[in-house]
Parts: C-alpha cells; sequence; structure tokens
C-alpha cells in the first residue's frame, strides 16, 4: 500500500469519527478533509474547489428553491387540509399520513415536507384525542423512505446519478429509482400502520392527554414576583405547597441575580424576586393570574408584559438561524415584543437560568407574546409552530401555477428534452420570477451546510479514486468473501451503508459508499448499476438514532421520545428494507 493510499484511509476513519461524535458540525469537518488532501498535494489545487460546481452539488441546492416554491404555492397545505383530518382508528391515520409524507418527499425535500405536515399532523391528533409520539415518528420514517423514490427526492440519489455519469458516461433518469424505492416505501409505510407504531414503548404513547397534546410538560418558567403580587411577604414554604396544588413546582428562587437555597423554606418573598417555575402551559396561565406574577424573557427581566398575550409553542428545526446559539442573545423584547418563557428538551426541562439556554435541533420552546405578533417572530426566528398553526391554503390560481411548473420541468426531463439539472434551474427560476419564492428568501431555503458538504467532500472522493484506495478496499472486500455469490457482497454493501447512515450524513454516506461500490461491481464482473442501487437505498434508511437524519432529530422534542426509542421501530425496519430490497435489486437491476 502506498504513502498516499495510508493517508486517505487515516483521513476517512479520522472523519467518520468526527462524524459521529458531532463536536464540529459536518461540513467543517468536510472542508477540514479537502483542503488537507490539497495541502499534501493528493488533489491539485486548481481541482480542489470544483465539487462547488458539480452538478449534484449545484441540483440539491436548486431542488431546495423548488420546494420552497412548492410550500409558498400552497400544494402541501392543501393536501394537509384534505387529508390530514381525524380517523377512526390509528392504523388509518398512520397510514394515509405516511402515504402522503412519502409521496411529497418524492418530489420536494424530505426535511421540508415533514416541517409542513408536522403541525397538520399533531392538530389531527388532538381532535382524535392521540398522543404525538405515536404518529409522529411514523411520519418521519415515511418522509424519509419517500425520498428513496425518485432522482430528487434525496441528496444521495442526486450524487449516486452523479457518479454513475462520472463512470460510464450516463446518468440515472427520474424515475428508475421507483421500482425498487417504491417497494421498499410501500412496505415501510404498511410496517408502521400495522406493526411499527405499537413498538414505541406504550409510556410514550399514552403519556400525553387529549387535552394536552399541544401542551407538553416539563416547562421551566421564570416569573418576577411584582410589588402588588400575591407572594410578597409570604414565606417560600407556603408558596412551594400551593404552587404543588395548582399542578406546579417551584424549582428555585432568585434574588439580586444570584440563586437562592431552597432549603430555606422559611425565607420570604420579596418584589423583585424571581422564581423558577415548572408547570404545564395551561397551569402556567392560572398561577400567573392567581399570583399576579409576570413571566420574564431570556433577555429582558424588567420590560412590562403587554395585555391580550397568548402562548405558542414552537420546534427548532435543523436549518434554523438560532442553533448552537443562547437565549439571552435573542433580544426577543426588543426585536418582536414577545417573550421566551420555558423551554424543554426531549420533554425534559431545562432546570437553568433561560438566558444560558443554548438551542439545538428537536429543542421546544414556549414563547409569550400578543397574537397578532407571535406568528411573524416565529418565521422570522427559523422557528417551526406546532399550536394552533392556520394551514396557508394557497390561491387556486398559485397553488395551480406552482405545480404546473414543477411538473412541466419533470416532463421536459423524463422525455429527454432538457437535462434534469437544466429542466430544475428553468423550473426554480420560474418560481422565482411569478413570485413564488421571493427573491430576498431565494438562498434562505438552501441548505448550505450539506452544499458545502458535497462540495468539499466530491474531492475526497476524487482522491481516493485517483490514488487507488478505493480499488484497494474494492479488492480487500472480494478477496476476503472469496467464494461467495455477488448478492452476498452486495447485502453487505447495503448493510454497511445503512449502518453508515445511522450515524453520519447521508450525503457524505453516498459520497462514500457509490464510488467504492461500482469498484467492487467491476472486480467482480457484474452490474454495477445494482449495486449503485443498493447504496442509494442504504442511504437513505436512517432509522436507528435521532441523528441519523434531520427528521429523527426534529421529532424528538415535540413527540417526546428518548435517544433509544428510535431502535425500537427502526431495527425491525432496516430488516424488513434490507430483505424487500435484495430480492427487488436482482429482479429489476439483475446481476
Amino acid at each position: 500500500m502506498e504513502s498516499q493510499q495510508i493517508f486517505l484511509l487515516g483521513l476517512l476513519g479520522a472523519v467518520v469519527v468526527l462524524f459521529v461524535w458531532g463536536r464540529w458540525r459536518f461540513d467543517i469537518v468536510a472542508i477540514g478533509a479537502m483542503l488537507l488532501v490539497a495541502i499534501v498535494g493528493i488533489v491539485p489545487v486548481d481541482r480542489v474547489f470544483l465539487g462547488f460546481g458539480h452538478p449534484a452539488t449545484l441540483t440539491v441546492a436548486i431542488v431546495l428553491i423548488l420546494s420552497r416554491g412548492l410550500r409558498n404555492s400552497g400544494v402541501v397545505d392543501v393536501l394537509a387540509e384534505h387529508v390530514f383530518r381525524p380517523f377512526g382508528s390509528l392504523t388509518g391515520q398512520i397510514s394515509v399520513m405516511s402515504f402522503v409524507a412519502a409521496g411529497l418527499s418524492a418530489v420536494m425535500n424530505n426535511v421540508g415536507a415533514l416541517a409542513l405536515l408536522m403541525p397538520a399532523a399533531l392538530r389531527s391528533a388532538a381532535k382524535a384525542s392521540r398522543s404525538p409520539a405515536a404518529i409522529l415518528m411514523p411520519l418521519s420514517f415515511a418522509s424519509i423512505l419517500g425520498g428513496m423514490l425518485t432522482l430528487i427526492g434525496t441528496p444521495p440519489n442526486i450524487i449516486i446519478a452523479a457518479v454513475r455519469a462520472e463512470t460510464f458516461g450516463s446518468a440515472f433518469e427520474m424515475f428508475d429509482f421507483t421500482p425498487v424505492g417504491g417497494a421498499v416505501a410501500l412496505a415501510g409505510v404498511l410496517f408502521m400502520s400495522f406493526v411499527g407504531w405499537r413498538l414505541i414503548p406504550q409510556e410514550r404513547r399514552a403519556r400525553i392527554s387529549a387535552s394536552e397534546l399541544f401542551k407538553l410538560e416539563g416547562y421551566v418558567t421564570e416569573a418576577l414576583v411584582k410589588e402588588k403580587s400575591k407572594l410578597v411577604d409570604r414565606r417560600l414554604d407556603e408558596v412551594e405547597r400551593e404552587a404543588n396544588e395548582k399542578d406546579a413546582e417551584v424549582l428555585g428562587l432568585v434574588r439580586n441575580e444570584r440563586r437562592l437555597d431552597m432549603r430555606a423554606g422559611g425565607r420570604t418573598l420579596r418584589a423583585g424576586d424571581i422564581l423558577l417555575l415548572e408547570a404545564a402551559p395551561a397551569a402556567l396561565e392560572k398561577l400567573l393570574k392567581d399570583w399576579r406574577l409576570e413571566a420574564v424573557g431570556a433577555d429582558d427581566e424588567e420590560g412590562k408584559r403587554p395585555s391580550g398575550l397568548t402562548l405558542a409553542e414552537a420546534v427548532i428545526p435543523s436549518q434554523s438561524p438560532l442553533l448552537g446559539k443562547t437565549a439571552g442573545s435573542l433580544n426577543l423584547r426588543r426585536r418582536f415584543d414577545i417573550n421566551l418563557v420555558a423551554v424543554s428538551r426531549a420533554s425534559e426541562p431545562f432546570r437553568g437560568r433561560l438566558r444560558s439556554f443554548r438551542f439545538q435541533i428537536g429543542d421546544v420552546v414556549l414563547l409569550d407574546g400578543e397574537q397578532d405578533k407571535l406568528p411573524e417572530a416565529i418565521a422570522e426566528l427559523g422557528f417551526l409552530p406546532l399550536m394552533e398553526r392556520d394551514l396557508r391554503v394557497g390561491r387556486p390560481r398559485r397553488t395551480l401555477l406552482g405545480s404546473s411548473i414543477f411538473v412541466l420541468a419533470i416532463g421536459l426531463a423524463s422525455f429527454g428534452i432538457l437535462g434534469l439539472p437544466v429542466a430544475l434551474a428553468c423550473a426554480a427560476l420560474a418560481m422565482v420570477l411569478v413570485g413564488l419564492v421571493p427573491l430576498g428568501d431565494m438562498y434562505d431555503n438552501v441548505d448550505w451546510p450539506v452544499v458545502v458538504l458535497l462540495g468539499a467532500m466530491i474531492p475526497v472522493g476524487e482522491a481516493l479514486e485517483t490514488t487507488g484506495t478505493t480499488a484497494w478496499i474494492a479488492s480487500s472486500l472480494v478477496d476476503l468473501s472469496f467464494g461467495l455469490s455477488p448478492v452476498v457482497l452486495l447485502t453487505v454493501i447495503l448493510v454497511v451503508t445503512m449502518t453508515l447512515s445511522d450515524v453520519i450524513n447521508n450525503a457524505a454516506t453516498a459520497v462514500v459508499m457509490a464510488p467504492l461500490s461500482v469498484t467492487i461491481a467491476e472486480r467482480l464482473d457484474v452490474n454495477a448499476d445494482t449495486f449503485l442501487m443498493a447504496v442509494a437505498v442504504g442511504a437513505s434508511a436512517a432509522f436507528l438514532t435521532p441523528i441519523g437524519h434531520q427528521n429523527n432529530a426534529l421529532i424528538l422534542g415535540p413527540g417526546g421520545y428518548r435517544f433509544g426509542d428510535y431502535w425500537r421501530m427502526g431495527l425491525p425496519l432496516e430488516i424488513l428494507i434490507v430483505a424487500v430490497a435484495v430480492p427487488m435489486l436482482l429482479v429489476v437491476w439483475p446481476l
């Protein structure tokens, strides 16, 4: 083995470890790897940035812009309004919702599809007096499965088509993924509808009653004791007992920016004290009113609370600009005249000062403000609303216009009149010109970390190819499996790809595994398309953890799940996928 190959194998291993560790975001890790292969001279300087102009990278960005256009046209909301209605049986409700989610994810970004459908699904579940835990995980998994159906359904498919084009001179077509992907998605949705949701722990499925479905328990709120408050001059232990009677708990007392010892129950409360209260939103509102307390935000504890307030819950999605920021840095009162009054992570309350809370994907926030200001603030902050969300049912003309532009682009690509990237770019431009995607928002809807990841990893993948490292790995696997059927290696590739996708970004998984699968197929002298399709299925099958896919992280808080809940339904689902995908691959793409 040559020194460059040893270096690249070590680099690849380090990249995977860093992806799993998560200390630095995946795009930062990828940029570091790209620069390293340039610095050591494996990739020429004039080629190191070519990945950012690669068709796969640009197509992913264009598809995200198109997804926004479809959302703004009201196509998705019309479906949600007419389809996401309460059903007599939970099986029927999950089945319909999952089929809709899978279908939408075939033609738009699956993270965006889930973000749009989740509030409607929660509202439908509330009307049917059902827990969100039984519904959100199947909805997330179905939206991931739907990405397998078409070329543009998910970034791995776009990458795999690009690898085929570079290797054999022609890419996969739009619906080449549909036979295998459709069979896998159908089997997965049926499994989740009839069996999968029952594997979610009963305590999770029953933990939220109908009246509190939109009011997750476990909020910690800072409340200011005002001069006219009923708590002034009252003993702390008396206040604690009364709070317990009102379904709340006093967790702490802050005076002059210093947290006092709660064991001193005989301490007398004063005006200006801040109580840390744990309560569900309904109990919280009653408590604040009865005691004449003022809910205070993380950024302004002195401001006066306006009249006519309402509470709204929202979740932090994967593309929120607030990820990694502290609550105290938001200046919500000054910017939006609203307050952040409580936060919850995986349905567990945050027990410190709100201003120090640092946001992560899936966190649930409780916002307090005037009803007409909250929606705009939630949208600008990049939150996904979970309570009392009115669907944006688009005007029929806009809905027809948006769907027509998209269908025309797909038709032009399917009949070979235009290449798919060009057709999609024309559709994105058309949506901007007709106003479906505001010019100022066009680039805000691109998941830039994923785009940067692809642009950075493509030259790393090229280095693995040009140095013969991919060929060495492939030869080693073929030698180890000497005498075994190529079907066994096909299954191994599928399972390894699925495993990697459970712990690292699926686009990065495809960048690594697609060229390797082609080399293995060539060494076995079998059809490389079969192996590429196995990678396509495996890269889109991330169901074991909340970190394997952004959708799984997004539902963690609203569903009240634990880390271990995912594999309970995800492991049998992945086993089912292997059982369905391998025979379908052999039939549709014979070796």
